[in-house]
This record gives structure tokens, C-alpha cells and sequence, in this order.
């Protein structure tokens, strides 16, 4: 066993036995290296990835490869779930070396922590023109060995390079409207009209940027925008991306045509996705979309749900070591659990003798937009359900992460409000306090990453939280005092807020970096600045100091949303697939904010409020708090305030209906 075993990662600890040395990232690795004067093989990925799965079968279990690596390196294995910084500045590296990245992550390191070689999977024999695992480990020997000036030289280049993102400057001015239209111009283009979504396979939801352009279209009435977004929710709803039994969504689709998953669930995707589906409900009225999002939600709070109110991060693609196993189907297998109503059942999902997948069926749905089940159709799929719980199930990553926490509590908090559940009323508020009492030091300082007991090991969170985490939990406070009506919430936001500037504002540049001044220094400060599968940290900290700063009146926390904006505001309009989330704090910022407080006992006025889709809007209601909102109100009433001016008491929901849409 090596030093892998009372991590707190799932995805660590699967490496605990292998014949490799591991270590963790940290000093200890670092000294080892300086000590032996040999190069870091430094190894990222996550529990619930496939190929991460696969390379570990073929070369890490693998005695005489494992032999080579601790021969010749000091191993070091991350999660870059829990270490995004080192995740991101290595990948960066490996982009810039060839073009293209992914996980797992193999990157070779000087001791001092300077990249000079790396790529993503490396097979255990050369196929396909890649050379093997052990011939790449070989290759970097012989140059450290023999080459070491250019070994040197090219980590040099490459730290350098990767750097350069830290010290983006500032544009003169924020993107405003015009700048929507070309991003509005450049969505259109992006989208795949037949299918949906953007690009070719394999493709991914690009939840992000269809929320951008649900927003672009409430601002111009563009009905192709709309068509845009529910062209692709109808699309991924219908395809095999989508659990038709269970809920949710996997990762992404390897084909155009969302048929075939990546089949691992990531919390962030669901969360997110769920999201995107309850704001087109909103707007169009479509109970497809609301199926969605109970079915989505319903499967987090029964699959990824911590009794204490925590959120997992992820289910495996893998059962029994063969992808997407659990969830596909023979045709004689569902006949069977269908029984008197198979034919049904078989026409609804798509079901065939010779299968969709490897012989097999992945459930889906052959018309789309049409999810609504029959009795029987609902009766087989309880059926369904029910047989398949009895299969082995996908490995469960179950750290907690608080960014990704944080966007699930964001969205139940707006589902909650939005359809009266209580259940997810309930489920919201307990997650908000496990956050600040499981993942928050009694000083304040926020950690990224929780995980239970279990095997000797006792429950313990780590990692200094990094400026995403910081900036998804203010966003996700301020919904849950939207939903709840508590000044607490807004507290807890304001406290977050303040530990984001004080621990990540670049006083330089502006911006936020990833890391802390209180963090482990790397070999550069990284800042991230596009959207990938979740928002950047620039994205979040926009949007989510835009709607503080509107609740709270604090101008410091709209300067510093404007500053990101300035930074990055003309990125997310020319590129909006790549910025999505920045796209819309941009609309946020170009059209203002409406701001509403409902004083006094009203839960007719709260409701008109929460029950619309109003993207640009906050609400101040139940606990009053320290704003300039809450001055000189009469109780009984709704006070709508845009461009620092309120018109007058709204005290019926027509009244507040009507100023709402002016």
C-alpha cells in the first residue's frame, strides 16, 4: 500500500494498492524529487472517469511498468477535482505542447514544478501511431539524462507561457449592448439546427450558453434564440444523454445526435442542466421541461444526497470495469420486466433486437419533446427502475466539493421557489448549513473538498477553497435568501464576498486568481478565465457580486464585478460557447437590475416575484437586513426599483405584475 490511502478522494484512494509509489501532491513529493535529482510523472484525473479507469488497469496495476516509474520518477498522483489549480495550470502546458487535453492528465515536471513534456492517455503497447506508456517514460529519461539543458530550457518556455494568462489586462470599456447582438449573431451561427447544442461529437450540453442565449432572447424577443434553446433541450431530453428511468444526464455525448453517453453523472452537469430546463419551462410554459427538471433533481437528492444535507460528485461510467453496463438493455431483457406491456415499452424508448450500443439498448426517446408517460408507460418504467437497482451499480464518488455544492444549492433554491416543493425548500436549506458547518473553518475560511468516514478514516474537509468555490457559494447564499426570506443567508454571502477580495482580487490586473494569498505557491499563479465544464471563477465572481451588490447597495461589490467585465466582457460576446457564463453577467451588467422588496407579511407578492422567469431581477423580502432597499418602506407592499429609482407601491400582484414587464 502506498501513500494514497487516507486521502480523502475517492479517486486517490483507488490508487492506494497499486505497485506504484505514489504521493500526493505536496512537499514531501517536491523533496523527493530534489533529493534523487529525478523528474515528477505527475498523473490527473478523476474517480469517475473511463479512460483514467483504463490506464490505471493497463500501466499502473501493471508490476513491470509500475517497476519503471519508480525507477526512473517520483510519482505523483492528483484529483483534479479537488485540486483544480493544479489541474488547470498543468493543462494548460499540455494544451500548449499538443494542441489538444483531456483526462487522464500524464505530465513530466522538473523538481522545482516546471512542465517540460506531457500529453492525456498513453496506451501500454504503441497503437494507432501513440507510442506506449513505458517508450514515453523512457524518451523523457534519456533527455533528462543526457539533454538536460534543453529539458530545462523548454520548462522555462512552457512556464512562461502558461503564465501569461495571470496578466491579461483590462479593455477601457464593458461590453454593452451592441456587443449582445454580436454574441446573439455568433450563437446562431455556433448552432447545430438538426440536432442541437454546438459543434460535432462529441458534444456536450453547453448548459452555460444556453442559459446565455434563453437571456439574449428574453431581451430582443429573438425567436430564433428561443428555437436555439429548446431545438437543444428537446434534442438531449430525447437522447441517451438523458436518463430516461433514473434522471439526469450523463457527462456528454460521444455522437452528434446525444445517443450514446460518456455515462458518468457529474453533479455540476445535473445541477446546471436542471437549471437551464426550469428557466425555458418558465418562459415557454412546456411541462417537458418540467419533467426534467423534477426527474433530474429527483435523481441528486436520491443517488447523490448525503443524509446531512451534502451533494456527491459523481457516479462512475463504469459497472463491473465495462463502460455504460448498468444502464443498457437486450430486448429480451426489458420485454421480460415489462412483461404484458413490453411493446410499449419497446416502442417508447427505442428498443430493438440488434441495439444502439455494442449490441445492446440505450434507452431513448425515438420523437422528441414528448416525454410524457402513459400509466403503463410509467408502470414499466418503475418496473425498469426497480430490476436495474438490483445490477451492480456504477462506483460512487462521494467527496463533497463546494463549488459544485454550491451551483445544486442555486438551483434548488430557484426550484424551490419557482414551484412551491417543498421537499426541495427543505433540501436547499440543508445543504446551505452543511456547507458553512462542514466545509468553513471557525475563522472563515472556506475548504473545497468534504468526505465522510469510513475504513479508520475520520470525516475531515480540505484543500483551501479557491476563488470558484468562493464565488458560487455568495451566489448560492444570495438564492437561498431569495427562497427563504433570512437575512442569515445574505450574511453568509456578504462574508464569502469579502472573502473573495481579501483573499483572490488581482489589485493588479483585476480579476480574481485561482489560488488564495494564504495558498501553496505553484510555479505560477494561475487565473482561470474561459468556461469549461463549470463557470470560470472570473464568470461566477461577476454575476454573483452584480446581484449582491444590487441586495446590499455595497458599491465594492459592483466595482469589482465591473472590473471582470471589463476584463473579459468583449471575450464572452465574441466567443460566447466559450464564455457562457461570463455572457450572462454581461446581459446583467448592459441591462441593470431590477431590484424588488416585498415588505411585510405578503407571500402572494414574494410568489408573483419567484414564479416568473426574471433573470435581471433580485428580491429582498421576510428579514429585513442592512441596504438601502429596505428604507423607509411601508409593511404590505412591493417596491420595484430599477436605475436607482423605485416606482410606486405595488399593493396587488397585478400592480407588481405590471411594473415588473414595464
Amino acid at each position: 500500500m502506498n501513500r494514497l490511502a487516507s486521502e480523502t478522494s475517492p479517486y486517490l484512494r483507488q490508487h492506494c494498492h497499486n505497485p506504484v509509489d505514489w504521493y500526493p501532491w505536496g512537499a514531501e513529493a517536491f523533496g523527493a524529487a530534489t533529493e534523487t535529482d529525478r523528474p515528477i510523472l505527475l498523473s490527473v484525473g478523476y474517480s469517475s472517469c473511463h479512460w483514467c479507469h483504463v490506464m490505471a488497469h493497463e500501466s499502473f496495476e501493471n508490476p513491470e511498468t509500475a517497476a519503471v516509474m519508480n525507477d526512473l520518477f517520483v510519482n505523483v498522483k492528483v484529483d483534479r477535482e479537488e485540486r483544480p489549480d493544479v489541474d488547470a495550470l498543468y493543462m494548460d502546458s499540455v494544451q500548449a505542447m499538443t494542441g489538444r487535453g483531456g483526462w487522464p492528465m500524464t505530465v513530466f515536471l522538473t523538481p522545482d514544478g516546471k512542465p517540460f513534456y506531457g500529453g492525456t492517455y498513453y496506451p501500454d503497447r504503441p497503437r494507432s501511431g501513440m507510442a506506449s506508456f513505458r517508450q514515453v517514460m523512457a524518451a523523457v529519461h534519456e533527455a533528462w539524462t543526457n539533454r538536460r539543458d534543453d529539458v530545462t530550457d523548454q520548462a522555462d518556455r512552457l512556464t512562461e507561457s502558461i503564465s501569461r494568462s495571470g496578466r491579461i489586462a483590462a479593455g477601457s470599456d464593458r461590453a454593452g449592448v451592441d456587443e449582445l447582438d454580436r454574441a446573439a449573431a455568433a450563437v446562431k451561427e455556433a448552432f447545430d439546427p438538426q440536432w442541437g447544442g454546438f459543434g460535432g461529437a462529441p458534444k456536450f450540453p453547453a448548459a452555460m450558453t444556453l442559459a446565455a442565449t434563453l437571456r439574449l432572447h428574453d431581451r430582443t424577443g429573438d425567436s430564433d434564440l428561443l428555437t436555439v434553446v429548446t431545438t437543444s433541450l428537446d434534442a438531449m431530453a430525447a437522447g441517451g444523454i438523458y436518463d430516461h428511468l433514473g434522471g439526469g444526464f450523463a457527462r456528454y455525448s460521444v455522437d452528434r445526435q446525444w445517443l450514446v453517453p460518456h455515462f458518468e453523472k457529474m453533479l455540476y452537469d445535473n445541477a446546471l442542466l436542471a437549471r437551464v430546463y426550469l428557466h425555458a419551462w418558465l418562459v415557454t410554459g412546456n411541462p417537458a421541461y418540467r419533467q426534467v427538471v423534477d426527474e433530474t433533481i429527483g435523481y441528486v437528492l436520491a443517488d447523490l444526497h448525503h443524509p446531512d444535507g451534502g451533494f456527491y460528485s459523481a457516479e462512475d461510467a463504469d459497472s463491473e470495469g465495462i463502460e455504460g453496463k448498468f444502464y443498457v438493455w437486450s430486448r429480451a431483457e426489458l420485454a421480460a420486466v415489462a412483461g404484458a406491456d413490453a411493446d410499449e415499452a419497446i416502442a417508447w424508448w427505442g428498443v430493438t433486437e440488434s441495439g444502439n450500443f455494442e449490441g445492446a439498448n440505450i434507452l431513448y426517446r425515438p420523437v422528441r419533446g414528448d416525454l410524457a408517460r402513459s400509466p403503463t408507460l410509467e408502470a414499466s418504467r418503475r418496473a425498469l427502475l426497480a430490476h436495474r437497482a438490483g445490477r451492480i451499480r456504477p462506483g460512487l464518488d462521494d467527496k463533497i466539493l463546494t463549488e459544485w455544492n454550491a451551483l445544486m444549492l442555486a438551483t434548488l433554491a430557484e426550484a424551490a421557489a419557482a414551484t412551491g416543493n417543498p421537499r426541495w425548500h427543505r433540501a436547499a436549506v440543508a445543504n446551505g448549513e452543511f456547507l458553512v458547518a462542514a466545509l468553513r473553518r471557525p475563522d472563515g475560511r472556506w475548504l473545497r473538498s468534504w468526505q465522510a468516514g469510513g475504513d479508520g478514516r475520520e470525516a475531515q474537509a480540505r484543500h483551501l477553497a479557491y476563488a470558484h468555490d468562493y464565488g458560487a457559494v455568495v451566489d448560492a447564499f444570495t438564492r437561498l435568501a431569495e427562497l427563504t426570506g433570512r437575512s442569515r443567508w445574505l450574511d453568509e454571502a456578504r462574508s464569502a464576498a469579502d472573502g473573495l477580495h481579501d483573499l483572490f482580487w488581482d489589485h493588479e490586473s483585476g480579476g480574481v486568481y485561482t489560488t488564495g494569498t494564504d495558498a501553496e505557491a505553484l510555479v505560477t499563479r494561475p487565473k482561470d478565465l474561459m468556461d469549461n465544464a463549470t463557470p470560470s471563477a472570473q464568470s461566477t465572481a461577476a454575476g454573483a457580486l452584480l446581484r449582491l451588490g444590487a441586495l446590499t447597495g455595497e458599491v465594492l461589490y459592483t466595482e469589482r464585478a465591473a472590473a471582470i467585465l471589463s476584463l473579459l466582457g468583449d471575450a464572452a460576446t465574441a466567443h460566447p460557447t466559450a464564455f457562457g457564463q461570463m455572457l450572462q453577467a454581461v446581459d446583467m451588467s448592459a441591462r441593470g437590475l431590477a431590484e424588488i422588496v416585498v415588505t411585510g407579511d405578503r407571500p402572494d407578492l414574494v410568489t408573483e416575484v419567484l414564479t416568473r422567469y426574471q433573470p435581471n431581477t433580485v428580491l429582498a423580502w421576510g428579514e429585513p437586513y442592512p441596504s438601502p432597499l429596505w428604507e423607509g418602506r411601508r409593511p404590505g407592499y412591493a417596491y420595484v426599483c430599477r436605475n436607482y429609482a423605485c416606482g410606486a407601491p405595488a399593493r396587488t400582484t397585478a400592480e407588481l405584475a405590471r411594473q415588473m414587464s414595464g
